[in-house]
């Protein structure tokens, strides 16, 4: 691995090198003016229609303040492609999933750090404690994208990007409560000065009574004791994001989020549903666990020949700690994980192909209070090329080479091509690509646990591959006002990576499953502005996804709809409605049973409802509420788990 470092270093001055005197040959060109809309799509600042055939979605924080959410777990709720499923109320254990694959196939990002947790069973990212706080905005890239960012990105990559300071420096302070005992307290502070230095900071302090996560409406589990005890939450955040601009042309930025925070937790019972105490009346039981977590990063960009060549190097580093205690305070579990990443990035903008090429270096590692620390280092390369002509036609294509040190070496590689017709405005779209994905450092070197009839990690398994493509077309009307469009696509994961048990001994592990899991489906929307303050859209999603033996994967709803209405009726008041409707899932029957011994097979379908209001007082003074599960629907996203009824909160912020 150490050649490969060295080598990586030279690769990144070379490719400088290279830009710089493919650049000085190219001065004579325009430049490409790219707008700064999104840069997951690309890894460059790009308009969001100008991303070759990648399907993105872009949640603004406009969209998050007027719906009013507390968590990026419910902003997420409800996008097109997206499934996200919690083990119980706020703070709960939160997967996402993108096009109905596992969770651990999406990649989700803070300011480009990795939030997914190299301690958690299989690398996936947990969103329970992800607070909209100091968001600027949401970027959903659906399919696969392991081309620009490596193993955990073979369905798609989520970037939560925060604000960066403007203008005059301004501050602002909050409070809003409601349901569930819930109160928030927030506040935070932004701007420019001297127009070299910007800052935006942001704290907040979350605490809810929250309600028992083993289902008190559910009369297919125990009640009485097993439901009568409410779980809260406790949250506190900090977030800063900091930048000196030099004229535009060296730019060095700082990027910090903190999270300390608290859930009190039930168990989960053999008999196959959550109960408040598993092992019956005093014994331990689950009681609460904290959590500690910081992303950082710091980035230091420079522009030269007027723009036409832009070179980039960052660091980040992530850790996250997770610590279990019973209900006498004694520790049962104690989880951290630390993962830094190291990269370099080179942009060469000619008049009609942006080239970008850079190197990546992460370390990732874990420990818990059973497990000895466990290492593992990629080194990866990659290089992509953005070709457009004119304002119709658009191919990206990128190559990347990764080098783990335990799996050697993999190839992907991806294709997306679009074509706009110039009279029509019909955008035709389509991508191909590739993905790896490592095995995680539990599934491969977890301890074991006789008593869990865990039997440990596997270091036999190997890497999971994958492909998918898509096409999809997309047609405006009326000068913009009216957009209809839709998608399909397609991905195959081989060798995916699954929990065995032996049917003899009762005991599991991770192993690598034989055959081809598949997921299909249909993406399709249509946006409306009705009036210049009157926006209506309806998604819908289908996903069929499947494993080797054509049996359907659980917690992946058939159909998805969502339809929103955006509304200001005057300059001073926000409205909207939000309705989503969940179709029926899939349950796995072997782990799961009611209290009369019945395997649980389906979840059924759902509808929720929800209403959120914003009015501004004065310049300096707003209020704002919403109302969550409108008519009180039951539902669960996963068996035995309760989440919110009827609920309503209200709020005001100050700005200065």
């Amino acid at each position: 691995m150490g050649k490969w470092r060295g080598l990586g270093v030279l690769v990144v001055l070379g490719m400088t090198l290279m830009a710089a005197t493919a650049t000085v040959q190219a001065a004579g060109d325009d430049p490409v003016q790219i707008e700064d809309l999104v840069v997951t799509a690309t890894r460059t600042e790009t308009n969001i229609d100008k991303v070759g055939g990648t399907s993105v979605t872009v949640i603004t924080t406009e969209e998050i303040q007027a719906k009013g959410y507390l968590t990026v777990e419910e902003v997420l709720k409800g996008s097109p492609g997206i499934d996200v499923k919690a083990n119980g109320g706020p703070g709960t254990l939160t997967s996402v999933s993108i096009r109905g694959a596992d969770s651990k196939n999406t990649l989700v990002l803070i300011d480009g750090i990795m939030v997914n947790d190299a301690s958690a069973i299989s690398r996936q990212a947990d969103l329970a404690n992800l607070t909209t706080d100091n968001i600027e905005r949401i970027e959903i890239v659906r399919g696969p994208q392991s081309v620009l960012y490596g193993s955990n990105a073979t369905a798609g990559v989520i970037n939560i990007i925060t604000r960066k300071g403007d203008g005059k420096p301004r501050v602002y302070a909050g409070m809003e409560g409601g349901s569930y005992d819930t109160w928030k307290a927030y506040g935070g502070a932004s701007g420019e000065i001297g127009d070299v230095f910007n800052f935006a900071l942001a704290a907040s302090k979350t605490e809810t009574g929250g309600f028992s996560i083993a289902d008190a409406d559910n009369d297919r589990i125990p009640q009485g004791a097993s439901t009568d005890e409410d779980d809260g939450w406790r949250n506190t955040t900090f977030s800063g994001r900091f930048g000196l601009d030099i004229e535009d042309r060296f730019i060095f930025g700082v990027t910090l989020r903190h999270i300390d925070s608290t859930v009190d937790a039930d168990d989960f019972d053999f008999a196959g549903y959550a109960v408040d105490n598993s092992f019956g009346p005093g014994m331990p039981e689950a009681s609460r666990q904290d959590s500690k977590q910081t992303f950082f990063r710091t980035d230091a960009k420079a522009k030269f020949l007027d723009g036409l060549l832009s070179t980039a190097v960052y660091y980040s580093k992530a850790i996250q700690d997770r610590e279990f205690y019973d209900n006498n305070n004694k520790l049962s579990g104690d989880y951290e994980s630390k993962t830094d990443e190291v990269g370099g990035q080179v942009d060469m903008n000619f008049k009609h192909n942006v080239l970008s090429m850079g190197a990546v270096f992460l370390d990732e590692g874990f420990e818990s209070d059973i497990e000895k620390e466990k290492t593992a280092n990629t080194d990866s390369f990659w290089i992509q090329n953005h070709f457009f002509w004119q304002d119709w036609f658009e191919l990206v294509a990128g190559l990347r080479m990764d080098d783990h040190e335990e799996f050697g070496s993999e190839t992907t590689y991806r294709i997306a091509p679009s074509l706009t017709l110039p009279h029509t405005g019909t955008v035709l779209k389509g991508a191909y690509a590739t993905g790896f994905r490592t095995p995680s450092l539990y599934e491969l070197y977890a301890a074991a646990v006789p008593a869990w009839f865990f039997a440990g990690g596997n270091e036999k398994l190997e890497p999971e591959t994958s492909k998918g493509w898509e096409v999809g077309l997309a047609q405006p009307f009326w000068q913009g006002r009216l957009k209809i469009g839709t998608t399909y696509f397609e991905m195959k994961f081989e060798d995916r990576i699954g929990y065995v048990t032996d049917p003899v001994t009762w005991q599991g592990t991770y192993e690598n499953l034989d055959g081809t899991s598949k997921s299909r489906g249909l993406e399709s929307f249509i946006a409306w502005q009705a009036m210049d303050r009157l926006n209506l859209r309806l998604d819908h999603t289908y996903t069929h996804s499947v494993d080797a033996e054509d049996e359907r994967l659980i917690h992946r709803p058939l159909n998805k709809v969502r339809f929103n209405l955006d509304y200001q009726p005057v300059e001073a008041l926000k409205l909207n409605l939000d309705i989503q409707w969940v179709d029926e899932r899939d349950e796995d029957p072997s782990f799961n049973y009611d209290k009369d011994g019945n395997p649980v097979q389906e979840l059924d379908a759902y509808t929720l409802v929800n209403l959120s209001a914003r009015y501004r007082l004065t310049p300096r003074l707003e209020i704002y509420g919403r109302v969550e599960n409108l008519f009180d629907e039951f539902y669960e996203e996963a068996w035995s788990y309760a989440t919110p009824g009827l609920s309503a909160y209200a709020g005001i912020r100050v700005n200065y």
